[in-house]
């Protein structure tokens, strides 16, 4: 088969190197002219963001199908794995779906369910889901172009969306409870962070929370970033930044 695969980011990255071990080596990755040109059997998709015209989706043979990091109806847009951390699902799971000219709103394929058994960070998560969605994308290939599949149409009673992550979203909210706030820094971890503001020495830095666990319903911070410093403990901050005021707003 021709396959022609479009896809961002660490999800995307293992998704092609599965198509690529598993002998599903695409053709091309990511040029709508030449996909085109090409007029290939299949196109998969996987983190891929944008929205792709419906006459490039006619194209293929066998369509476009998508994997993405949910259980859809659930989670469509740009941010599920992020937004099942912060949510504190104990389930979730990959959906293969054949893509219409709506974000992640076309027929079901296939899917798998996975069990959020630890507290997972998101690029934790995203490596479990990516390696998933390899394994039921092999499964689901040959399946598919047999025609041994009957796509299903989602539910759209139980349609849910994410967001496009943005800077500003990694602020701390301190009237929150420590659990919401150590989710935060899990689903946010490496973007776009997790961020508070303190006075030290008349000075307004900012500081990067990377790590947390909760204890008797506290927050407690283990390792974090101020600005323009390398990241270091909770102990190694205080050594540093003696007599710092936190800034609960700012």
């Amino acid at each position: 088969m021709k396959i022609i695969f479009l896809g961002t980011g660490e999800f995307g990255t293992i998704i092609l190197q599965g198509l690529i071990e598993n002998k599903y080596k695409p053709v091309l990755v990511y040029d709508f002219k030449k996909l085109k040109e090409l007029k290939p059997d299949l196109v998969i998709v996987a983190s891929y963001g944008k929205i792709i015209p419906k006459d490039i989706l006619k194209i293929p043979k066998y369509g476009c199908l998508n994997v993405h990091g949910s259980l859809l109806p659930k989670y469509r847009g740009p941010s599920p794995i992020q937004t099942a951390i912060l949510n504190n699902d104990k389930e979730t799971g990959v959906t293969i779906i054949l893509m219409d000219e709506k974000i992640d709103h076309g027929k079901i394929i296939s899917n798998s369910k996975f069990l959020i058994s630890k507290k997972f960070t998101y690029p934790e998560l995203c490596e479990k889901l990516a390696n998933l969605g390899v394994k039921l994308l092999i499964e689901t290939i040959p399946k598919w172009t047999k025609g041994q599949i009957k796509p299903k149409p989602q539910n759209e009673s139980k349609a849910s969306y994410t967001k496009i992550l943005k800077r500003e979203d990694g602020k701390i909210d301190w009237n929150k409870s420590a659990q919401e706030i150590e989710r935060q820094i899990r689903a946010f971890n490496p973007w776009p962070g997790t961020f508070t503001f303190i006075k030290h020495k008349n000075k307004t830095l900012r500081i990067k929370i990377l790590e947390a666990n909760v204890k008797d319903n506290k927050l407690i911070i283990k390792k974090l970033q101020p600005e323009g410093k390398k990241p270091m403990t909770f102990e190694e901050f205080q050594r540093g930044y003696n007599g710092f005021n936190p800034i609960s707003q700012h």
